[in-house]
């Protein structure tokens, strides 16, 4: 068994895949959307929107996540958080769950034009 808790001080809190268990997906949570273009060559995205609203911004298209959406960005697709609420919490899962130095090589920083922003 295994319990982790939120602290609400953190914007990223827990996380839970390969690098600190044997789980097949990595599984966290965040309490903001980060704004930091990037894209990833293997591993999908899901957000699922628990509380609060944010906008994101997947290639050319500007989205509104509220309550209960779920947000699927496929490798390959460009994409950053542009704001979102004080109460905003998200849970990421990443699929294929990768080892630490993978993941870090899977995630390619992007420029804020390729998404059409200034």
């Amino acid at each position: 068994m295994r319990l982790e808790r939120i602290d609400p001080r953190q914007h990223k809190g827990w996380w839970v895949g390969p690098w600190n268990s044997d789980l097949a997906v990595a599984v966290g949570w965040a309490t903001a959307g980060i704004d930091a273009p990037h894209q990833h060559r293997r591993m999908t995205e899901i957000y699922l929107v628990a509380n609060g609203t944010a906008t994101a911004r997947v290639g050319q298209e500007t989205i509104g996540l509220m309550p209960g959406d779920m947000l699927i960005i496929e490798p390959g697709e460009a994409h950053t958080f542009l704001d979102s609420s004080d109460e905003y919490r998200h849970i990421v899962i990443h699929t294929p769950a990768l080892p630490p130095a993978e993941a870090r090589a899977d995630r390619v920083n992007v420029s804020r034009a390729e998404l059409g922003l200034a």
